[in-house]
């Protein structure tokens, strides 16, 4: 019977020698800065801000909703 273990199943894996061309950046077009709308970045500000009011207006409700849930638990 003869054993064979992992040593006969070796392959020598070599890495690419490319070592320049992962370190250029993906994206090769430039970012040309223009004028931004004022306007543009006002709504997007206000429409975050709702989302957020909106949250913690349900967080908040929530919160009271449980406490008054309780009260009225312990009070029976």
């Amino acid at each position: 019977m003869t054993f064979k273990g992992f040593t006969e199943n070796t392959d020598n894996i070599e890495t690419p020698n490319d070592i320049n061309v992962s370190e250029k950046p993906l994206n090769t077009k430039k970012i040309s800065s223009g004028r931004v709308d004022i306007n543009v970045l006002k709504s997007k500000l206000e429409e975050q801000q709702s989302k957020e009011f909106r949250k913690n207006l349900f967080i908040f409700s929530f919160c009271v909703f449980l406490l008054g849930a309780i009260g009225v638990y312990l009070s029976l």
